[in-house]
């Protein structure tokens, strides 16, 4: 979340691309996305070179060298943003325009990966020296906030924050998840060496980013020194679709700077033809958009056979595509509009049913409809599910969560109520919930009554309020303190109509 010093400085970068007659929302993104891009390319080589030292393992810098552009010999160190801010403007811009942005438009080809096939079309549209100096200037500046604030994700958030001055942007529903709910979701998902891992409407990849850092994090041993799993993780792990080319290419340099070096990011529509992904993937993360309505003739068409009916809506179809997407055996979290649990079309009641009876539904997590302010305010859950094919579903774990360490209006500003850190412990726990009551935050629901009330999975359902019994005092006595409240207030009445009826002293008189 943009906030504070650092939105005022977005505002400010924003100005100097609109001033100097770069107008159009989505060029400044990309142009943006450009630069943050050859900012972290430095920074991240400087990182892998010490991790490598540390590690143990060989590893050459990508400014190692010259390199040939446009018939011209380079030294790559001249192409780092570190170099280019010592040079003075017409310089720096030179450089820019006819070596750098060559050099990144390069820097993976003949791979046939996302990221080159996302930056063939990379223009550098930045029309004069003093506007590129200018910019660099304020976005060195914007790096330096954002690294006393470790938690936040750079590229990402900037990219939400310019996003929103689009009119059109919630109509495509380009909002990126919340970067702690992707990491709640991340971290109750538990990512294993050997997971195949999808996003089927990926954005920004912020999910599988954060899958990345996760088992980077958590599981390095097993990720980074065994070769079989390093390999997995750097080429296979990863796959994210997305029908927006600006995603796409935000989402391949996203994974890039974070150290996957050929992620499988497509340009796909998930729920069509387009998608022949079936039974292949181990885990699903996702917060696919919520558009409502689609056209029958589009869908895939084995996406009918749970979602059958003539204006499919998006979030159920998704649901369904999960299930085929997954391998047996598959897990998903993903978030959903509350609308999913407790729909009474026949839509709804069926892939809540298929959830329930044919796989195995682990938790529904009813979220506050304050954490998508300000974009949205709908309220969400977070389902997490296991794909079988022949059932398993015994209990539903339910968390009522009620804050998410930041305050529910437009401003999400941070506050010290957190339940993610709660859920989190008690979802890897689950063994430890069986005593827990219907009146506390989280509890189980045997699978019958689920059954019972029609496949409704709202946990205002299930939920028990808890009245705190009020005492009150006789009405008598009340009634008595009433009249005796009444009595003097008519015998101060009566007090003060005697003081004015009194006569005045002959010296008051005078002044009259």
């Amino acid at each position: 979340m943009i906030t504070g010093e650092l939105k005022n400085k977005i505002d400010s970068l924003w100005g100097i691309f609109w001033t100097g007659g770069l107008t159009n929302p989505l060029d400044v993104i990309e142009q943006m996305t450009y630069l943050m891009f050859i900012h972290d390319l430095d920074a991240t080589d400087l990182r892998h070179q010490k991790e490598a030292l540390m590690l143990g393992l060989d590893s050459k810098s990508m400014f190692d060298g010259e390199v040939t552009i446009n018939d011209r010999v380079v030294s790559k160190q001249d192409l780092k943003w570190s170099r280019l801010g010592d040079m003075e403007p017409r310089q720096m811009y030179d450089t820019m325009a006819n070596a750098v942005f060559p050099f990144i438009k390069g820097l993976d080809d003949g791979n046939d990966s996302a990221y080159s096939t996302y930056m063939q079309d990379a223009i550098f549209k930045i029309p004069t020296p003093l506007m590129l100096d200018k910019i660099m200037t304020a976005m060195n500046g914007i790096y330096e906030l954002m690294e006393e604030d470790k938690s936040g994700d750079t590229r990402g958030d900037v990219y939400e924050y310019l996003l929103s001055k689009i009119a059109t942007a919630g109509v495509n529903g380009q909002f990126r998840t919340p970067r702690h709910i992707i990491k709640m979701m991340v971290e109750l998902m538990d990512p294993r060496p050997d997971d195949t891992i999808c996003d089927p409407a990926a954005g920004t990849s912020g999910f599988l980013v954060e899958a990345a850092e996760y088992l980077k994090n958590v599981k390095k041993e097993d990720v980074l020194f065994d070769p079989e799993n390093r390999k997995h993780y750097m080429n296979d792990m990863f796959t994210g679709f997305d029908m927006d080319r600006t995603m796409l290419r935000i989402g391949a340099m996203n994974m890039m700077t974070h150290g996957i070096e050929h992620p499988n990011i497509e340009y796909r529509d998930s729920l069509t033809d387009q998608n022949p992904d079936r039974d292949k993937y181990s885990l699903i993360l996702a917060n696919p958009p919520f558009k409502g309505s689609l056209d029958y003739d589009s869908v895939s068409d084995d996406l009918r056979d749970i979602v059958n009916t003539k204006k499919p809506k998006t979030e159920l179809l998704f649901l369904e595509l999960f299930l085929k997407m997954l391998k047996k055996g598959g897990r998903t979290a993903c978030i959903v509009p509350d609308g999913v649990l407790f729909g009474s079309s026949k839509a709804h009641k069926a892939i809540r049913k298929e959830l329930i009876e044919n796989n195995k539904l682990q938790a529904v997590i009813s979220m506050p409809s304050g954490v998508f302010k300000p974009y949205a305010g709908v309220s969400t859950a977070v389902l997490v599910f296991n794909k079988t094919g022949y059932g398993g579903t015994d209990k539903v774990w339910f968390y009522d969560m009620k804050n998410d360490g930041f305050s529910l209006d437009d401003k999400r500003s941070r506050i010290e109520a957190n339940d993610i850190p709660d859920i989190v412990e008690r979802f890897r726990n689950l063994g430890k919930e069986a005593d827990r009551k219907r009146t506390d935050q989280s509890f189980l629901v045997y699978k019958e009554e689920i059954v019972k009330n029609d496949y409704d999975l709202s946990i205002n359902k299930y939920k028990e309020i808890e009245y705190e019994k009020v005492e009150y005092e006789p009405t008598s006595v009340i009634l008595g303190r009433i009249n005796d409240l009444q009595k003097e207030i008519e015998a101060g009445l009566k007090e003060l109509e005697k003081m004015l009826k009194e006569p005045k002293p002959e010296g008051d008189r005078e002044h009259d």
